[in-house]
């Protein structure tokens, strides 16, 4: 599906009209209009950092606008080269199948336009730098040698993305004084909110910090915290803190341009090794070869949902 709409060119970013590609930010939306005024927010300070650029954000569902009004307007204002970028933390389906496929549709749809797609943000040094701020911020220095760490991520039926987590976790515990730091989901994969703190606290911690490993708040990134005060209510001798998320910094709008470029040079570097689209691992074997097929987002017209599930 990749190689339909992902454009390599290695000659250079300028196109033949002397401008640049336009970014498309792609989001995923949340049911809560401040993670979608927290993205909005990200937005703007790419467009600040980058002024000459042009550049649209929308969303695959709940929130607005949707990827196919971003098109049309930047079609509108004569891009001809557009570079899609999934403003995700982890590759998971999202990125890999609704995504590109809804690129394919809009393809369809403006033939004049050349697309160009690039991966999510990934495991960077910088976010792991971010999340150390944020954890900092609650947590005094003199008590991080008795501070545990609780990493929580959304959770996917992707179990690649699923297992860069427990990387992510490893790495934030390398070089730093926190004795113990292990991951959890708060949706779709175990282990969730409640047992990573029981695990924390079985293994002798007596102050647990939270950290929601999220751009934006949002409906799980509150479940998270909301969870993380119930556990440590019914816990005595136990303090939990809640660290918070990353939000719109201006670190992740430089590593939202550089993966511009990237996908824009081509250099997209993709990890496919153990994607179920190309591996039968145990449970997913369904997956392997299955085509992908477009999100629609809700407010977008001329199609059929099918289902209520995905409006707010």
């Amino acid at each position: 599906m990749r190689d339909l709409i992902v454009t390599r060119n290695r000659t250079g970013e300028s196109d033949k009209r002397g401008g640049y590609p336009a970014l498309l930010v792609v989001g995923h939306g949340s049911r809560d209009p401040c993670g979608a005024s927290e993205f909005h927010e990200l937005i703007a300070l790419a467009r600040k950092r980058n002024p000459a650029l042009a550049i649209e954000g929308g969303f695959i569902e709940f929130s607005r606008p949707p990827i196919s009004q971003c098109v049309n307007r930047l079609a509108a204002g004569g891009a001809r080269r557009i570079a899609a970028v999934p403003l995700m933390l982890l590759a998971a389906g999202h990125a890999k199948d609704d995504i590109p496929a809804t690129l394919v549709r809009e393809k369809m749809h403006h033939p004049e336009v050349e697309f160009h797609y690039g991966r999510a943000l990934g495991m960077r040094a910088e976010l792991l730098s971010l999340m150390d701020e944020r954890i900092s911020a609650v947590i005094p220095e003199e008590e991080k040698e008795e501070t545990a760490v609780l990493i929580v991520g959304r959770g996917s039926s992707d179990p690649d993305a699923n297992s860069d987590l427990a990387k992510i976790s490893r790495l934030f515990y390398e070089g730093r004084p926190y004795p113990v730091v292990e991951p959890a989901f708060v949706s779709l994969a175990p282990p969730d909110v409640t047992a990573g703190l029981d695990r924390l606290k079985k293994l002798g911690a007596k102050k647990i910090a939270v950290f929601s490993y999220f751009l934006f708040t949002g409906v799980l990134e509150e479940r998270i915290r909301e969870q993380s005060v119930r556990f440590a209510t019914s816990e005595k001798g136990l303090e939990v803190e809640c660290a918070g998320y990353f939000g719109p910094h201006e670190l992740v709008a430089d590593l939202l341009l550089e993966r511009y470029h990237e996908a824009v040079r081509g250099d997209i570097r993709m990890n496919c090794d153990v994607c179920v689209h190309r591996v039968a691992l145990p449970g997913f074997e369904e997956k392997v070869g299955a085509p992908a097929t477009p999100h629609y987002h809700p407010d977008e017209l001329g199609h059929d949902h099918g289902h209520d599930h995905h409006h707010p």
